[in-house]
């Protein structure tokens, strides 16, 4: 069992880090993301059809811990999607308004939901084997929006998915209305037009290995540069969130070209130069 989950989460997230790569359309990166999560659901609903749980501690370990986290990132990549579709285009004053709704359904759902969340957030125990073993469960409980199947699923462990869905939601929404807060302190942003003509249409490794060159040439400031700042400037500038640069580093070490992107710069520089020379 705890083989097979590693082995999916290992290749869940190659393929979600793929997707990050790939594009900075939070529609499309949700999107693609929930798909790759359901398709990884399926797979582990399959095995546990035909696993017989060792013991007790194990299927509770299972419904507690394990499905949860996964299923939470179903959640999750849904909910970023139809946030992002149906946010306000124009002034932040909307939009401010509109990502401080959603985060009050967050407020209520952990309210509603509070005995239970108490429970869950000091780690305890002694109700377990009624929330996560699956013949103790009563579904006749309300589970809205849950995928009820009596094999693969407790009565509790859809809330321990949204619980945690809802905390990254959290996270996610804050940054969102920091972002705003930035560029109401920031007017010219908007009101010169400045930045707003300009779009970091590449993949988000290549401004990385950007960032990382100017930082380290000494280039800036008499290389007195810190890495975080200057991240914070091509976002500002790019309207584009890069929100794990030091990971985004860690990715480009691994790469065979550790220089790809300025490799091709280089190039283009090349090619324009030989065709005014033609």
């Amino acid at each position: 069992m705890n083989h097979f989950i590693t082995k999916l989460n290992e290749e869940l997230n190659l393929q979600l880090q793929s997707i990050d790569f790939e594009t900075d359309n939070l529609i499309e990166k949700s999107q693609k993301s929930f798909t790759c999560v359901t398709n990884a659901l399926n797979q582990l609903k399959a095995f546990v059809f035909n696993y017989k749980f060792c013991n007790e501690k194990e299927e509770i370990q299972f419904f507690k811990k394990q499905k949860p986290e996964l299923y939470s990132k179903s959640i999750y990549y849904k909910k970023i999607a139809e946030i992002e579709s149906l946010r306000p285009i124009g002034c932040y004053e909307e939009q401010e308004i509109y990502l401080r709704e959603e985060l009050k359904m967050l407020t209520n759902f952990f309210n509603r939901h509070k005995d239970f969340y108490q429970y869950y957030r000091m780690e305890s125990i002694h109700f377990d084997d009624i929330y996560f073993v699956r013949e103790r469960s009563d579904f006749k409980q309300k589970m809205q929006g849950a995928d009820i199947d009596n094999n693969f699923s407790t009565v509790h462990d859809y809330t321990v998915a949204k619980i945690i869905a809802y905390n990254q939601l959290e996270v996610f929404l804050n940054k969102e209305l920091e972002k705003i807060r930035l560029n109401f302190q920031n007017p010219h942003v908007d009101h010169l037009g400045i930045f707003e003509k300009f779009s970091w249409t590449g993949s988000k490794i290549s401004l990385y290995e950007l960032i990382y060159s100017l930082c380290s040439s000494g280039v800036l400031n008499n290389g007195n540069c810190e890495i975080n700042e200057l991240t914070e400037l091509f976002e500002k500038m790019f309207n584009i969130c890069l929100d794990d640069i030091y990971r985004g580093f860690q990715d480009i070490k691994l790469r065979s070209n550790q220089t790809k992107f300025l490799d091709m710069l280089k190039e283009a520089l090349l090619r324009k130069i030989n065709e005014d020379y033609e």
